[in-house]
């Protein structure tokens, strides 16, 4: 298994996100992924789902020590007393008694950063997770974080696919030994039909979904998730480590960005975001 290592830190590349993946979906595809060779599983408390992700990896056969399990805390549950149940409440539902990846899901500056990194470093210490992290931060929530945690930051979990720029964020990553988790790989599956990808795919005999992905771990420090409930997909979501994409190719896929690149951008969770150079 391909791995990205940040901040002590060792993360499968290639990870299964379970975003709008209803329960029933959880159960029957997630022991199936497991199967197939993924060992990186996402969640988050706001999915609905962690107690069918937790009841799939019980049931999978393989090792709790094998997986690497991440879910996120909600906003509204960033308050110390909130955050600290709400995690207790999401072990008990994931059957595990730590994860290993713990995110703020977005920001939420009703609460200080301080008490949402303070509640991070707490759990962690009482051995409920073993990493911390955040997502949907910008650099200088990013950089904030960092020097409130007494505990290292290993990722910031953001939006990132070929039509949406992120090298600043990617740049304040590496300053600081983070990692980058891409999710919406497949920009709501705009990628799929983009001639630029397509003509690549054919040249490696592979499809867009599977190009996009490489071009997402081939960056240093980049863990990509990826997403479906169709069993087909599945096998070929995680055969992307058999070919590797030139520099031409690289640099052709990053010039798809767009400045209107960006999907997901909630109202009242968004922050500012920065601008690509």
């Amino acid at each position: 298994m391909h791995t990205v290592t940040a901040n002590g830190a060792t993360i499968p590349a290639l990870g299964f996100g379970t975003f709008r993946v209803p329960g029933s979906d959880v159960l029957r595809i997630v022991p199936k992924a497991l199967k197939t060779g993924f060992r990186h599983i996402d969640t988050a408390q706001i999915y609905g789902n962690e107690a069918e992700v937790g009841e799939a990896i019980a049931g999978s056969g393989i090792t709790r020590g094998d997986i690497f399990l991440t879910t996120k805390v909600w906003v509204d549950k960033y308050k110390r007393d909130a955050f600290v149940t709400s995690v207790d409440e999401s072990l008990q539902k994931l059957k595990t008694d730590y994860v290993d990846l713990l995110l703020l899901h977005w920001p939420n500056d009703a609460v200080p950063l301080a008490e949402q990194i303070g509640a991070l470093n707490e759990v962690k210490e009482a051995g409920k997770v073993r990493h911390i992290g955040v997502s949907n931060f910008n650099t200088a929530l990013m950089a904030q974080s960092v020097s409130l945690s007494k505990a290292p930051i290993v990722t910031n979990q953001i939006e990132y696919h070929p039509y949406l720029n992120q090298d600043v964020v990617i740049a304040e990553a590496k300053k600081s030994g983070m990692s980058i988790t891409s999710y919406f790989a497949m920009a709501d599956g705009k990628v799929l039909a983009d001639p630029v990808l397509k003509d690549i795919a054919a040249k490696h005999g592979k499809s867009v979904a599977q190009v996009v992905l490489h071009w997402l771990v081939q960056q240093d420090g980049v863990i990509a998730l990826s997403k479906t409930v169709t069993e087909a997909r599945l096998a070929e979501n995680a055969a992307i480590f058999d070919f590797a994409l030139s520099s031409e190719e690289m640099a052709a896929i990053h010039a798809l960005s767009k400045a209107d690149g960006r999907i997901v951008s909630p109202d009242g969770l968004a922050p500012v975001w920065d601008a690509a150079v």
